[in-house]
């Protein structure tokens, strides 16, 4: 609350109170975090190529059998060597599982090629997703 020095009365040294509030500092500050926020956001999209590395985590020990799905370059897919589709994969494997398996337990080996397309590997991480398959690695070259 600032204050006004002049004369109590009209006397030459009153002190009369200043109910304005100062917003000068509060918008400079807020100009100073907008000039800030625009220069970051861009900064905070990525934009880089990259080619990802192969694995070289060792294999788990006594795995149950493996349940592969590989995804070819021309966007096919298969469930061990048996040709799927992408609306039919959860009951395909299904029956690959013979019924015996808790499909939200079971582990599911994705193998796809390095130039397949990433909308088509997203849309099978998102069917065996719907279908109850939660549980998915990924498998890449050894490099060893």
């Amino acid at each position: 609350m600032g204050a006004k020095l002049s004369g109590s009365g009209g006397g030459k040294y009153a002190v009369e109170a200043n109910s304005e509030i100062n917003v000068t500092p509060f918008v400079d500050v807020m100009l100073v975090l907008l000039i800030i926020f625009m220069v970051a956001a861009p900064l905070a999209s990525v934009n880089v190529k990259i080619a990802l590395p192969p694995a070289v985590a060792k294999a788990s020990t006594n795995p149950p059998k493996p349940v592969y799905i590989s995804i070819q370059p021309s966007g096919r897919i298969y469930i061990g060597d048996f040709p799927s589709d992408l609306s039919t994969l959860g009951d395909d494997l299904r029956k690959n599982l013979g019924g015996k398996r808790n499909p939200e337990k079971e582990r599911i080996f994705i193998r796809a090629d390095k130039d397949v397309m990433y909308g088509d590997f997203m849309g099978v991480m998102n069917m065996l997703q719907d279908n109850g398959f939660y549980s998915v690695a990924l498998v890449g070259e050894d490099k060893n």
